[in-house]
């Protein structure tokens, strides 16, 4: 039999009849866009409860989750450096009901300092920078260093003399004395601990003399005496500390380091969710109550938009993982 092709009235109304219902579809595609969220949004956090980022997220869910009319739960997922509740979001639906707050080890370090993960950076869309811990240089008071200047003097004297702690290999706070290293030219030996509240402990009891701190873990010590502060790895002064001298003040140059958050979605979430999304993270970040309460835990809030942060990263992933690969740096 042969084929018969439909008039050229028939067509149109084929046409017509087949349109109609993706005509129809696309009305409800949009409503659902712009009805987002309609039920609670989950929020991991690859830390434990009580940490730095946990207190972030803690702090600035209540503000964004009124704006946008729904409950935000923060659901922790700790363990091996982050990797575990990253994971965990990149496998999550992309409908705008996970976001996940990524740092320096998720979407940099640890593409560099692991074989393999089981997922990678371009498997999230950057939302907004959030905010970022200043680290700082800091010394049990007892252990003989009266300035940045006598600290650089005396480790560059003695190679291989000084111990430094961190909270562990991989951690913005372990990369950034490396970098700083780096920069003197000076042999320091790594002491990892598992976690911040190790580390400070034995730097206030005199079993390593120094380490690198975030401000939310130092600034209590600071100010009772327990630690001392000789320099902070930032391009400027501390508001919380001021007068702590950068490393650019003390003639160190190029050491511009902190521990960073940013507020991510997994990868093909749909742009008019990121765009609302990121609208709201900025305004909830700049409210005085959140904004307030995040400079007092020692957070310098920098709300910066989703673009801003995936250009940030590019920079970063490219200083980082020279420095990782030309120390020979490894966390397996």
């Amino acid at each position: 039999m042969a084929l018969r092709l439909p008039s050229a009235r028939r067509r149109t109304l084929l046409l017509g009849a087949a349109a109609a219902p993706l005509a129809a579809g696309m009305p409800t595609r949009v409503h659902a866009a712009d009805a987002w969220p309609t039920k609670p949004i989950r929020w991991v956090v690859a830390y434990p409860a009580g940490g730095g980022s946990d207190f972030l997220a803690r702090q600035l869910a209540p503000a964004l989750g009124r704006q946008l009319g729904q409950t935000i739960v923060i659901d922790n997922r700790p363990g091996a450096a982050g990797i575990i509740g990253t994971d965990n979001a990149a496998k999550s639906p992309a409908d705008g009901y996970t976001l996940l707050t990524g740092d320096n080890g998720a979407m940099v370090f640890n593409s560099a300092l692991y074989k393999k993960l089981p997922y990678a950076p371009i498997d999230f869309t950057p939302v907004a920078f959030m905010a970022r811990f200043p680290l700082l240089l800091v010394v049990n008071p007892q252990a003989g260093f009266a300035s940045a200047q006598d600290w650089l003097r005396q480790v560059q004297a003695k190679p291989g003399r000084f111990t430094y702690a961190s909270p562990g290999v991989g951690s913005p706070h372990h990369l950034a004395m490396e970098l700083l290293k780096d920069r003197t030219h000076s042999y320091i030996v790594h002491v990892p601990y598992r976690g911040t509240a190790f580390t400070t402990q034995d730097i206030i009891g005199g079993v390593v003399p120094m380490g690198i701190l975030d401000t939310a873990a130092a600034l209590p010590h600071l100010r009772s005496g327990r630690l001392k502060a000789l320099a902070v790895l930032s391009g400027k002064r501390v508001a919380a500390l001021p007068e702590v001298p950068t490393f650019e003040e003390a003639g160190v140059k190029g050491v511009d380091v902190s521990a960073w958050q940013g507020l991510f979605v997994p990868k093909g979430t749909p742009d008019a969710v990121i765009s609302r999304l990121t609208a709201e993270t900025l305004k909830a970040l700049t409210q005085p109550d959140v904004k307030s309460k995040l400079e007092e835990f020692g957070l310098e809030v920098v709300p910066t938009d989703g673009p801003a942060l995936a250009r940030f990263i590019q920079q970063e992933t490219i200083q980082w993982h020279a420095l990782i690969r030309s120390r020979g740096i490894s966390a397996e």
